[in-house]
């Protein structure tokens, strides 16, 4: 993206914009009181959509930050409001953007809460996700999330994307999420996420006996549900968009009417545990969105982040922690007469998987 990476400014209130700009400015009514950044198209952006284009003016903003900013109208395209985010761009265009708070954004304030940290440094925070706590604030949550808990917990997290979040958790799933407390650790935590240099196992209990091997992997790419477009699925690339997603599948015991497993994801997308165990026939107990029924006093998708294992970004040293099973899927094991994993299994449930093709 040659064009804006040449030509983005920003525009501050007191600064001097080129004259062709400022005359720009003054018709299309900018406040010069406001923050601007604005630029012109290069040939390499030629075609972007309106909002992707605006990703690497404003790097530091969501793409969906920017698309509740051009609904709002605060984007201008060639001199004028333009709030369709999926208008494609095209070589010469001059875009504007203010850098505004949207009523969402307003709702990204810290509120103290017990984040229940297992490991916390300068650098990085290890936390043990309660069930019922959402994540990052979105409709219907805008207050009472674990950013907003962030934002209360230490000074950095309001400079940092995300307040330093670098993968999620769904509302009700528990367990391990790791957090970064600056800039520099939260560019190396994504990358090391990215190269599958973060480990992250989980504990799963599914409906029915399971019929397969002790040990699968599965690979099935994850797009959005065509027919339902609140839940993902498993999609054929060929005719559909999505991406790759590989999940190890490990069993610990089974019975007739569930099954325990422990899952390793090697790619990290949206709901990908829950969507890999419904395509194979297994939906995850009480998980509705994706076939599962209440069972065992389970009324949640019996999903637990077990075990989280990473080097140190900083330090390099390899560490790693666990949490036990809350005790809602601890009583579904009892009632179900499934045996927990022994001590001896827990120790080196992560080492040596074997390569299931």
């Amino acid at each position: 993206m040659t064009g804006f990476g040449k030509s983005a400014e920003i525009i501050e209130p007191s600064s001097e914009a080129d004259a062709s700009w400022a005359e720009d400015q003054d018709e299309a009514g900018l406040e010069r009181d406001a923050e601007w950044r604005q630029c012109e198209a290069g040939a390499a952006d030629h075609g972007q959509r309106l909002d992707r284009a605006l990703t690497l003016l404003v790097p530091e903003l969501s793409r969906s930050y920017l698309q509740q900013l051009i609904e709002l109208g605060a984007v201008q395209l060639n001199g004028r409001v333009h709030q369709r985010s999926s208008t494609k761009v095209k070589v010469g265009d001059r875009l504007a953007i203010e850098l505004r708070p949207t009523p969402q954004s307003q709702a990204f304030h810290p509120q103290a809460m017990a984040l229940s940290p297992v490991y916390e440094d300068e650098h990085l925070l290890v936390i043990d996700k309660p069930v019922g706590l959402v994540v990052h604030p979105a409709p219907g949550h805008w207050s009472g999330t674990l950013l907003n808990g962030l934002l209360a917990h230490h000074a950095g997290a309001r400079m940092l994307p995300r307040a330093g979040i670098v993968h999620r958790l769904d509302k009700d799933t528990s367990g391990l999420m790791v957090v970064a407390k600056s800039r520099w650790v939260m560019d190396e935590l994504v990358q090391a996420i990215a190269q599958r240099r973060v480990r992250r196992e989980y504990l799963a209990l599914a409906h029915g006996r399971w019929p397969g091997p002790s040990t699968v992997r599965t690979e099935q790419a994850i797009g959005r549900d065509p027919r339902l477009r609140t839940r993902m699925a498993v999609v054929d690339l060929q005719r559909q968009p999505g991406k790759p997603a590989a999940t190890d599948l490990r069993l610990l015991d089974s019975q007739a009417l569930a099954s325990f497993f422990h899952c390793r994801l090697d790619t990290g997308r949206t709901h990908q545990i829950r969507v890999h165990l419904m395509h194979l026939g297994h939906p995850l107990l009480a998980d509705e969105l994706y076939g599962g029924r209440p069972l065992a006093g389970m009324k949640r998708q019996a999903l637990h982040a077990w075990r989280l294992s990473l080097d140190h970004p900083v330090t390099r040293q390899a560490l790693s922690w666990q949490r036990q099973l809350p005790d809602d899927m601890a009583d579904a094991l009892a009632q179900l007469q499934l045996s927990p994993p022994p001590s001896a299994w827990a120790a080196a449930a992560s080492v040596d998987w074997p390569e299931i093709q």
